[in-house]
């Protein structure tokens, strides 16, 4: 069956609960000739195919994962709009001239929250209103007075109001899938009997990786890696290994594949987090990729490496017998082998041209001359 976005569905469904052998198949993998296309041409070219064995099944979640999957999009997607919603509360609060998030870190707080409150209520007085701050807020009563003077008007108060209690249900629609998707992890094991619960933990254990994210990617993969042979499969599938495209000794575009996009919009975030972490396993290759003095300067300021970030790369590298590697660079202290940022073996000098001195590329030269 061709995968045609959601198409496939309703039929793969009924034909999986009469236990018929399945097979997904990406469209990319199966194009015909271009001006040739038809349902017909394409069922048939399909059937060909299967006869000689050359179609590969593209990976079909199981029902729970299929479940979490629809559960953590849809949850994605309102995080989105209630961050829309905010931004939009904070641009009509501009337009009647209050600074509210000047003074605030977050205008939805709880002083942020009392405040709209009285202003949606018809309070206008800068006193009063920054008198209902709390916490440490307080300590900002007099820049709050001036943030809250402006043209606050019913039009605003309106605007605001309906933001608010759109904000209300969208965070009440997300605790409800919040307590879904943990019932789902709670009572669910993959087909090896591990609980999803403590694939979970496993996976939050990661630096940059939170319970939210841990949640979202064993959604989109599963929490059985039977089906991918290795790391690298796992990440050609989710798009995030470059392309191989090299063709008469030329290297084309590598650009990445369409992939799961929610995979690697997730994987980007935790990415993002996990580079500014210091005494973590994964600061290594975010430090040995900065310039020279930037890696002095992170160096000085990193603290020992904890022994527990570096179970994971251990088990790695017992797992596929290979030979350990430094997971930081050298720190240049007495006794190393090498400093940081310098070179242990010579640098390979490039011929140069005789005439212009300049350095010339061995694989480019021509082998043979022209003749006219």
């Amino acid at each position: 069956m061709e995968a045609t976005g959601s198409c496939w569905k309703p039929v793969w469904y009924v034909l999986e609960d009469r236990g018929f052998e399945l097979k997904l198949v990406n469209a990319h993998h199966v194009e015909i000739l271009p001006g040739r296309t038809s349902d017909v041409l394409d069922a048939e070219w399909l059937a060909e195919l299967l006869e000689h064995g050359l179609l590969r099944g593209s990976f079909v979640p199981p029902p729970v994962i299929r479940e979490l999957r629809d559960l953590t999009r849809y949850r994605k997607r309102l995080v989105q709009t209630h961050t829309q919603e905010c931004q939009r509360i904070q641009k009509t609060l501009e337009d009647a001239g209050i600074k509210l998030d000047s003074v605030a870190s977050d205008v939805l707080g709880v002083s942020g929250r009392a405040m709209l409150a009285a202003l949606v209520a018809g309070q206008r007085d800068p006193e009063i209103l920054a008198e209902l701050a709390k916490g440490r807020l307080r300590k900002k009563i007099p820049e709050l007075r001036r943030a809250l003077r402006g043209r606050f008007g019913e039009h605003h108060a309106m605007l605001i109001g309906l933001s608010l209690d759109h904000t209300a249900h969208l965070e009440a629609a997300i605790a409800t899938l919040d307590q879904r998707v943990e019932a789902l992890f709670a009572v669910n094991t993959n087909e090896a009997g591990v609980p999803f619960g403590r694939a979970r933990d496993h996976l939050d254990t990661i630096p940059g990786v939170g319970k939210r994210a841990a949640e979202t990617i064993i959604a989109e993969i599963g929490a059985d890696m039977t089906r991918f042979p290795s790391s690298a499969h796992l990440a050609s599938w989710a798009g995030l290994a470059p392309g191989n495209n090299i063709t008469g000794g030329k290297r084309g575009s590598g650009t990445t594949t369409k992939g799961d996009v929610w995979l690697r919009d997730i994987l980007t975030q935790c990415a993002w987090a996990a580079a500014r972490t210091r005494d973590t396993y994964l600061f290594g290759p975010v430090l040995a990729a900065r310039p020279p003095h930037r890696q002095e300067e992170s160096r000085r300021r990193r603290r020992p490496l904890h022994p527990r970030h570096l179970l994971a790369p251990h088990h790695q590298r017992l797992r596929l017998q290979r030979p350990r590697q430094r997971l930081l660079p050298t720190s240049g202290k007495p006794g190393s082998s090498a400093r940081p940022g310098h070179r242990t073996t010579p640098r390979t000098r490039l011929p140069s041209h005789p005439q212009t001195n300049r350095l010339t590329n061995p694989s480019r030269r021509f082998q043979g001359s022209f003749s006219s």
